[in-house]
Parts: C-alpha cells; structure tokens; sequence
C-alpha cells in the first residue's frame, strides 16, 4: 500500500442533519409499504442511509458519477468503487423529527491482489448520535477495483435467466426495476452511474444491465430480518456476494441458524448479499 494513504488513517469529519420524515417516507413509498411514519417514530433499520447527503457539484464528480476522488476518502488510483458490506450496532433508536449527528472516522485502509486483480479496502466507522449519546454504530467496508477487463465491444456477462424461488424456510420478493434504482439513487443522493445509465454501465464497467444498489438490498434485509425476529435489531452484518441486476425478481430469504437468524438475497440462484441479524 501506498504509504501517503495510511495518512489517512484516523481523518475524521462530522455532519449534522434533521432526520425529516419525509425521505423515509418516499422510500416506503417506492417499496410500497404503508402506513406514512410520523415525527416521533422511530426510524426503521438503514434508513440513516437517506440523510446525510454528500451533494456535489457536477464539476467536482467522476466519470462513475461518484464525487471526485480525495477530500475525505482517500485519493486511490483504482477506478471502480463500490461498497462491499458492514457491521452495525443499534444502541437506541433515532427518531423522526429530531436532529442527528454522524461522525465519521477511516479505520483502516488495506491493499490485497487476488484472482480479480488489485483490490484497496478502505474501512470506515459512522457514530450516529443524538443529543450527545451515540445510536447506531457503524462500520461501512469500501472496495476499489482494477477497471473492467471486457472489451465494450463483446457481449457483457449473462445476467441471470432464470426465476426459480429459492429453497428456503422464510422468502419474498420485490421486482428491481430501473424505477426503484433511480428512487433510491436519488434518496440517497447516490450518483453511480451503474444503477441508472445503462449504457455506461454496459460499456464502461460491462455489466448486462442496471445493478441493483448494495444498500438498497442491505435495507431489504435488514426490515425482513425486523419483521421475522419480531424485534428491533440489536446487530446487523452484511456482506455483497455477487451483482443483482433490474428486470428480475430479487428474493429476500432466511434462515434460523445455530439460535441465530441468517438472511440473504437471491437472484437467478446465486445469492447476491448476505446478512446476519440479531
């Protein structure tokens, strides 16, 4: 690894944000869940994900769209980035209408090379707290990758052909349209471009079609896992398998294991996130 970025290793930045119902409730409207959530709830597992906008200039971002390399992240060559999973702990709940702070800190950064090329791995943890006492603690994994080795002008790799329900105890499913990718895309003032320009992730990153966000399926599974434990979640683990592509249905399943309780999303038989929740 680089030894300017170990630098970078303990910068920290905080940002402070009113937790407005009115994003959660787009996004349950884009997931077609009701009832509307009131200030004074609190709020549903990773929908922090919605607050906290990072809102760039289109001068200052990427040819991905993601914003420009440097500032607090660290300035990695590799071009593709995406985030590969996390932990997180609920310590009490945020609720609607109140102001929250997030404070964030790099915790590690790591060079590996494997099958799939040189990979940087940069960790990074988000305290969430309100009137001084912390919420949710978090630590969000970031990968980046070598650029895509197709060539644009060969056919992409097959997404996946088949709808075949799983095998499994507990399963649902929502349909991953390029409508649902450009909602939470924009509630998350998320600007990859690999969930809402076809072409460019056909093209440039030779994906078969628009990719369905990691968040997005990591708060899937977090609600599925609220909804079958029967409880707020206490810990939450989740960790991106393989891409999940629009016009497929996307399986939700889970699994008690060994007095724990496993969850995953599926698609085409291949399991694409996988989570662990208590």
């Amino acid at each position: 690894m680089d030894d300017n970025l170990s630098d970078w290793i303990g910068k920290s930045q905080s940002v402070v944000d009113l937790f407005d119902p009115g994003r959660s409730n787009a996004l349950n409207a884009a997931l077609e869940k009701k009832p509307l959530l009131l200030i004074g709830e609190p709020l549903p597992a990773l929908y922090h994900w919605l607050y906290f906008w990072t809102v760039t200039p289109p001068s200052g971002l990427g040819a991905d769209g993601h914003p420009a390399k440097g500032g607090f992240l660290p300035p990695i060559s590799l071009p593709r980035r995406m985030w590969a999973g996390g932990r997180l702990r609920f310590v009490e709940p945020l609720i609607l209408g109140t102001t929250v702070t997030r404070t964030s800190t790099i915790l590690n950064i790591t060079a590996k090379s494997g099958k799939n090329g040189d990979l940087v791995f940069v960790t990074v943890e988000h305290r969430l707290s309100c009137d001084g006492r912390d919420a949710i603690i978090e630590e969000q994994d970031i990968v980046y990758r070598e650029a895509a080795t197709e060539n644009p002008a060969l056919p992409k790799s097959a997404a996946p052909s088949s709808d075949v329900p799983p095998d499994a105890p507990f399963c649902e499913f929502i349909m991953p349209n390029s409508i649902l990718l450009f909602r939470y895309s924009a509630l998350t003032m998320n600007s990859h471009r690999i969930h809402y320009d076809q072409h460019y992730a056909q093209q440039q990153e030779a994906y078969p079609a628009l990719v369905v966000q990691g968040p997005l399926q990591a708060t899937l599974l977090a609600d599925f896992a609220t909804r079958k434990l029967g409880k707020p979640l206490s810990h939450f683990e989740y960790r991106g398998q393989s891409p999940a592509f629009e016009g497929l249905p996307l399986y939700v399943c889970g699994e008690e294991q060994d007095g724990a309780a496993a969850f995953w999303t599926e698609q085409g038989g291949a399991r694409s996130m996988v989570a662990q929740a208590s």
